[in-house]
């Protein structure tokens, strides 16, 4: 049972492999700017006050890099607490999906000047509505930004998906 088992065995396992990377991805939601975001032992520190659960620094090092993968049901609540998601964050692909469109709208109202625009678009016409984004799809591609999806034109598979549920 040396590395090679556990290699293999971490091929196989969609959901070991994925867990680092949502924590990551909570990580970075929460502190969009790398310059600013924590180290691992003041992030630590900042969960065991706000959840009253333990976990070391070097532990959430260790799941957000990889080199652990062995989290155990009280720590994933531990983290799911902290950061604001379910656990089944960590577990689904449908879950993880939805929870990070929304983190994504979270982290772009973040910005006043996002959260000015869409407060002044409300109430405008549908047809206001399309030119406006117009507009600001252009805008982006002058600026040589990736695309953003949209998110409440319907055609979307993670709204369907997750009507019929519940």
């Amino acid at each position: 049972m040396g590395d090679n088992a556990s290699a293999s065995e971490q091929a196989g396992r969609p959901l070991v492999r994925k867990f680092d990377q949502r924590l990551n991805e909570l990580i970075a939601a929460l502190h969009p700017d790398e310059r600013k975001r924590p180290g691992y032992a003041r992030l630590a520190k900042e969960i065991r006050e706000t959840t009253g659960g333990t976990i070391s620094g070097t532990y959430l090092w260790e799941l957000a890099t990889g080199k652990k993968r062995n989290v155990t049901l009280e720590q994933l609540d531990v983290l799911a607490e902290y950061f604001g998601v379910p656990p089944e964050y960590f577990l689904s692909e449908e879950v993880a999906e939805r929870v990070n469109s929304q983190l994504e709208l979270a982290t772009a109202l973040r910005d006043a000047r996002v959260r000015n625009l869409a407060l002044r678009a409300d109430g405008l016409s549908p047809a206001t509505l399309d030119a406006l984004l117009v507009m600001v799809n252009e805008a982006r591609k002058v600026q040589n930004l990736t695309s953003v999806d949209d998110v409440s034109d319907g055609t979307g598979t993670a709204n369907g998906s997750g009507a019929a549920s519940g």
